[in-house]
């Protein structure tokens, strides 16, 4: 998108409470594009609201549209995809997006940058990898908090807990130990996971880390560096503009799900 296209473009977010589209919000404060909210509330059921269908077939958030006078708008889903859309239309130069090849290096294969590597690695790695345990772990503790007969509950907790001791926890160890690692060695010194820089990648990942900070073996004293990045995430001037936004709007903001 040519630089007056993108500054006539009007673009739209469907925010859902308790969703990752607050990412989005947080990413569009960061690069200073001007957007529309569309606000919409679980149901009491948890599920979407319905009318979420009518933006998009799956009827899931976050979704954006973005129009340029003159076309039809273009509906974007899937938070990663959402990311690397708005960042090669509207990145500008910022640091959001890392730059991609080494100075000399343009187009060849194994050009890259370090810190541009990292970043299209993590953001897949957020929902591809991390964000999945995330989701089963919401799931083990629906069921041990799910509404049940007393005789029928030891069942319901060994199953939980079945799932968390043999499952979850193994493997939580294991991300976090390789993102307490990612960040000892983040190119440059960097204090970010692609280096000196926040980028997509870092604030595709603050929903699944946010969540999970306390939990799921996630403690200051096991990972001292991620925990810290996390703490660092939530003091972005952009996460608390997203934030503030979202208060001023429902009186109230959840960062977890």
């Amino acid at each position: 998108m040519a630089a007056s296209e993108a500054n006539q473009a009007k673009v739209k977010l469907y925010w859902l409470n308790k969703s990752r589209s607050q990412r989005i919000l947080w990413l569009l404060e960061e690069l200073k594009v001007p957007y529309e909210l569309e606000i919409f509330h679980r149901q009491t059921d948890k599920f979407a609201p319905p009318e979420l269908k009518k933006i998009h077939p799956l009827g899931k958030s976050p979704v954006i549209s973005v129009e340029v006078p003159g076309q039809q708008p273009v509906v974007i889903a899937e938070s990663a995809n959402i990311v690397e859309y708005l960042l090669d239309h509207f990145s500008n130069g910022s640091t959001m997006l890392p730059k991609r090849y080494k100075e000399g290096q343009e187009g060849k294969i194994g050009g890259e940058t370090e810190e541009w590597l990292r970043f299209r690695y993590f953001m897949h790695y957020a929902e591809g990898s991390l964000m999945s345990f995330m989701l089963i772990a919401l799931i083990a503790l629906n069921i041990k908090e799910s509404s049940v007969p007393f005789f029928i509950r030891p069942i319901t907790n060994a199953i939980s807990g079945k799932i968390s001791s043999g499952f979850l926890e193994p493997n939580f160890k294991t991300h976090f130990e390789f993102l307490e690692s990612q960040l000892t060695t983040s190119p440059n010194n960097g204090k970010y996971l692609c280096g000196p820089n926040l980028t997509g990648a870092d604030i595709l990942l603050s929903f699944p880390l946010i969540a999970g900070r306390g939990r799921a073996g996630l403690t200051q004293a096991k990972y001292p560096k991620l925990y810290e990045y996390i703490d660092r995430l939530r003091e972005e001037p952009g996460y608390k503009k997203a934030a503030d936004k979202i208060i001023a709007i429902e009186g109230s903001f959840d960062e977890t799900f």
